[in-house]
């Protein structure tokens, strides 16, 4: 059993002993979630859905400056436009939830709750397109779906999840292609400026891609327990849709055509995934950009003086550029302090009498747990910039955690001792034959979590001998 250091946060187990505890510790105690009722659904309190407000507004931004724009789609879904696409309904049907009665009359035609939206998206899109003139359509909606999942644990799988779905549709092939690997690289932007969180960027395989699309590119992120999380995913569906659902219009030359259609998504796992790479014994750790609450101030010994009025000025001061709130509860500091660190909040100021008659402020960094003393001069600027230095170090921080625990493995005993003993991602060749994928499954418990676009010649021949056509990352996923 670990060894607990500064005896500081008792109620967490620590990560070392009870990687799945320490999760759920970490997700109730700083007051993100709460279970409902019914099971697999949860409640996200508004700590949590600040940090999926920052992720919103972050994509909302850019999906804007690319041109889209969003729209909403209906929760129920008629049976007969899930069955227009048999790929996807046969991908979807297991997580479906159906409605059957509406009051006390039983419906003519079951209506599914949206697992996903392309079936009813692309029946409204059938009736509006008419013209190449018209295209492209660039459209994204803020939505939550039902996928009704047997194991569930918040952000990371639940029955119903808040996501942002985009379906856009194209003349030309080129075009909806460009379309699916921009909107990627959308994602790995938000990952990395917002999330602190480094990606790796690749295709999916046959097998794991999305239920009717031609290609699923995705990008993939490394937790703390060696585990990968698909963070976000976007995908190039040709016109299997499109053909489907009749959705036709008049090209340039005169003649009935398809477009081509992509859809691309992320959800609130991202909030899972931020708990997990950057979380601590002590709790969560909150890059800059997501908290909802960047900087606290703590008032010491808030009777004496003028120290309260000292900290009202400084926070009037710092709220015009940074997200700050004074802790003036009737609690001692200690309490304040194991508080906010246990919430992430990235840095904490402190100010008492000794520090007003030096004309300077203790400064605490959440992520490096060490305390600074600062002038008072010049505060927001150095606390602006503070915010940089923070962001990059957690950056800095993933990224060296991902490269020490990415391996390399080039016949199935390696793969499978790394898989067993050290956990992480896994880079091998693969024949790309379904045959080979299955059988690493069979072995290992892991799947190819992506074909990396950065490919790497690690050898000739694949991970059971085979002619190899892909270098892969493989992982064990949740």
């Amino acid at each position: 059993m670990a060894k607990k250091k500064n005896n500081f946060v008792e109620e967490i187990t620590l990560m070392e002993d009870d990687f799945s505890q320490w999760y759920t510790d970490v997700i109730t105690k700083t007051d993100l979630v709460d279970y409902s009722p019914v099971k697999g659904f949860m409640v996200i309190k508004p700590y949590g859905y600040a940090l999926w407000e920052g992720i919103q507004g972050f994509l909302d931004k850019r999906f804007k400056e690319t041109g889209h724009k969003n729209c909403y789609f209906p929760l129920l879904i008629p049976e007969s436009l899930l069955n227009k696409e048999a790929e996807h309904v046969e991908g979807f049907a297991p997580e479906v939830a159906w409605v059957t009665h509406g009051g006390k009359e039983e419906l003519g035609e079951r209506l599914c709750v949206r697992p996903t939206s392309e079936t009813i998206i692309c029946s409204m899109y059938s009736k509006w397109l008419s013209s190449w003139r018209d295209l492209p359509y660039l459209y994204n909606q803020w939505c939550s779906v039902v996928r009704w999942e047997q194991s569930t644990r918040p952000f990371l799988r639940t029955s119903e999840f808040l996501w942002q779905e985009g379906h856009t549709l194209h003349e030309t092939k080129d075009e909806a292609q460009e379309e699916t690997i921009q909107m990627l690289n959308i994602y790995k932007e938000m990952c990395e400026d917002l999330l602190a969180i480094p990606v790796v960027t690749g295709r999916k395989s046959e097998r794991e891609k999305f239920a009717g699309g031609e290609a699923t590119y995705t990008i993939e992120a490394l937790m703390h327990d060696g585990k990968a999380l698909q963070s976000g995913t976007s995908h190039f569906l040709g016109q299997h849709f499109t053909k489907a659902f009749d959705i036709t219009y008049t090209d340039r030359n005169g003649k009935e055509a398809n477009p081509y259609h992509t859809s691309w998504g992320v959800s609130t796992r991202l909030i899972g995934a931020l708990i997990m790479v950057h979380g601590d014994n002590r709790g969560l750790v909150l890059p800059p950009r997501i908290a909802p609450t960047q900087v606290v101030m703590v008032p010491i010994a808030a009777h004496k003086g003028n120290v309260m009025e000292v900290v009202d000025s400084i926070y009037e001061d710092l709220k015009t550029d940074l997200r700050v709130e004074v802790d003036d509860r009737d609690q001692s500091p200690g309490w304040k302090f194991n508080e906010w660190e246990m919430k992430g909040v990235p840095v904490r100021i402190e100010i008492g009498p000794r520090d007003i008659e030096n004309n300077q402020v203790t400064i605490f960094r959440r992520d490096t747990l060490e305390k600074t003393q600062v002038s008072m001069d010049g505060l927001k600027d150095y606390l602006n910039n503070l915010m940089d230095e923070v962001h990059n170090s957690l950056l800095e921080k993933a990224t060296n955690m991902r490269e020490e625990k990415t391996y390399v493995a080039k016949d199935m005993d390696e793969l499978r001792k790394i898989i067993k003993e050290t956990p992480g991602f896994v880079k091998m060749m693969w024949s790309g034959e379904l045959e080979e994928e299955l059988f690493i499954k069979e072995e290992t418990g892991a799947t190819i979590r992506c074909i990396p676009f950065e490919q790497e010649q690690i050898s000739d021949k694949s991970i059971t001998g085979k002619e190899a056509k892909h270098m892969v990352y493989v992982a064990r996923a949740y």
